[in-house]
């Protein structure tokens, strides 16, 4: 196990996510519980880019250099104490999931998608783009008391074609990303902790398994041995895949919340402890992208953390 050092590069933010590493030092990240996109410039100056509504979850660049917004619909929230709030189920005026584009120089959001060719969006997570300019995204579903509406994965194609659905059902898909060579995509589910991977067969298509409708078509690459739930996830040079691990129980404790880094060949290769029990996403920047930028999302803080090992430059620059 590793115990992170880190520097704290905002404090503050509402339940922050989705964060990407801009070329000139600061990071784009949306706040959930603010309903916007929020930049942090280098020198810790806090500015809101856009408001979205609802709840902005995961972001990207795209190939035109704006930025691309999976929008949940917006949570109810509950206190954590401390001051800190957490998701509680489906915003009482959840008005449908979406993927938003907006536009960085004059902050205009405009919504793309709100369903794909069969379904409509109920909770956009999180989103990659491949080689093509075409983007994969989790539809999540979502988490109530009583029962989990089970999601999917998506894929858009480049131009602003209607999305098509890749795999369904998945249960609650979050982090998604590709491999170095795009051969391979990998997604997490929350809630059972557990890592998959599919081959990508060209752009937007996947060889996937013939299973039964309830077991998962792709190949699982990691199960967490502990009590804890995945988010959202980043992809480093060599092949790594890290994910934002959302822990139950303390810094160090087996459970703990941080980076949890596995390997292409499904080993764990560490896990990087942090203090903030939602840590939920992560992305690369920084001098040969050797920086992780964290977001810690009950507390409302940006980290920036040095990393072991250099990140993966993405196709159309920023880092998630």
């Amino acid at each position: 196990m590793t115990l992170a050092s880190f520097d704290t590069l905002a404090t503050g933010l509402k339940f922050p996510e989705g964060p990407i590493a801009m070329a000139d030092g600061s990071v784009l990240l949306v706040e959930i519980g603010a309903g916007q996109l929020t930049r942090v410039h280098a020198d810790g100056r806090v500015e809101t880019v856009a408001r979205t509504g609802g709840g902005p979850n995961g972001a990207a660049l795209g190939p035109d250099g704006a930025c691309y917004v999976c929008n949940n619909g917006g949570f109810e929230w509950k206190s954590a104490g401390e001051g800190q709030m957490i998701p509680a189920g489906r915003a009482h005026d959840y008005a449908g999931g979406r993927i938003e584009r907006v536009d960085l120089a004059s902050g205009r959001v405009e919504r793309l998608h709100d369903r794909s060719l069969t379904h409509t969006l109920s909770g956009p997570n999180d989103i990659v783009f491949d080689h093509t300019g075409g983007c994969w995204f989790t539809d999540l579903g979502h988490i109530g008391e009583d029962s989990i509406e089970r999601g999917r994965i998506c894929y858009a194609p480049a131009g602003g074609g209607t999305p098509r659905v890749a795999v369904q059902p998945m249960l609650t898909p979050n982090g998604i990303g590709l491999s170095p060579d795009g051969r391979t995509l990998y997604a997490v589910e929350t809630v059972t902790a557990r890592l998959w991977a599919f081959d990508v067969a060209a752009p937007g298509e996947l060889a996937l398994r013939q299973v039964p409708p309830a077991i998962n078509p792709g190949r699982l690459l990691y199960a967490a041995p502990h009590d804890c739930m995945f988010d959202s996830l980043a992809v480093e040079a060599g092949g790594n895949v890290c994910i934002a691990t959302i822990g139950v129980a303390g810094q160090t404790t087996p459970g703990g919340a941080g980076i949890t880094v596995v390997a292409p060949d499904g080993s764990l290769v560490e896990h990087v402890y942090l203090p903030d029990r939602a840590t939920t996403n992560i992305c690369f920047g920084g001098p040969d992208l050797r920086t992780a930028f964290i977001t810690q999302s009950r507390t409302g803080r940006l980290l920036a953390v040095p990393w072991a090992r250099p990140g993966l430059a993405l196709h159309f620059g920023g880092g998630r």
